[in-house]
């Protein structure tokens, strides 16, 4: 699993250096090349995001404990994604203005006052974007936080299923080590009785013994 997201991730670096290295000839080509080029820029950030999505796929089907690294990994790379997307945004825009200025030529202070507007407006649109683009990313890490926390929550909750099991296989062998002690200790009591019975019954031929030999004395000294 972790070959594949290898195997996704140097394509995404192929992919993202080319278009950092488009993005900043941009702004130097001529309009037709431009146009092209925007184009072409768009598409690639278009594969970048697909690529991203299959190692966000990626990372999900490998095992929790070898996550966080990855994980890790796809923060920094969304991160060089949106700074690729504002870096082409800037790009579009500085694009536009070349386009305007040659539509416009120089018809006096009407057009300068509207190039100015433009560029007011542009800039405050850019702003807003750049403040939707943090949201958007603070969202995401805090998405990312939770998600790393249910992931530690399901590790914790699998760790004490395998602790209970533990527990109950000891009690399993407690119940029998107990009902094996209890059988040996009901043997040891049937031997103690069988050895306390033989000593009787050889005190008892002992004394019959003696009692035999006593009474033979006896007679053998009547005889004389």
């Amino acid at each position: 699993m972790s070959s594949d997201f290898e195997g996704y991730e140097q394509d995404f670096a192929v992919l993202t250096a080319e278009i950092t290295s488009k993005i900043a000839r941009v702004p130097r080509l001529p309009p037709d090349e431009k146009k092209q080029m925007v184009a072409n820029v768009e598409k690639q950030l278009e594969e970048a995001k697909e690529l991203l999505e299959q190692m966000d796929l990626e990372v999900r089907e490998i095992p929790p404990q070898s996550r966080g690294m990855y994980s890790n990994r796809m923060r920094s790379y969304k991160q060089e994604m949106g700074k690729l997307e504002t870096d082409f945004k800037r790009s579009r825009i500085a694009y536009s203005d070349e386009v305007r200025n040659e539509l416009l030529g120089d018809d006096g202070n009407s057009s300068e006052n509207q190039l100015i507007k433009l560029r007011e407006e542009r800039a405050h649109l850019l702003d807003n974007t750049e403040r939707l683009e943090r949201s958007s990313r603070r969202l995401e890490a805090g998405y990312q936080i939770a998600v790393e926390t249910e992931q530690i929550g399901q590790e914790m909750l699998e760790n004490l299923s395998h602790d209970r099991e533990k527990i109950q296989r000891a009690r399993e062998r407690l119940r029998e080590t107990d009902a094996n002690l209890g059988k040996s200790s009901r043997i040891l009591t049937g031997m103690l009785r069988r050895i306390i019975q033989n000593r009787i019954l050889l005190v008892i031929l002992g004394i019959i013994v003696v009692i035999t030999i006593l009474m033979a004395i006896t007679f053998s000294v009547r005889r004389h």
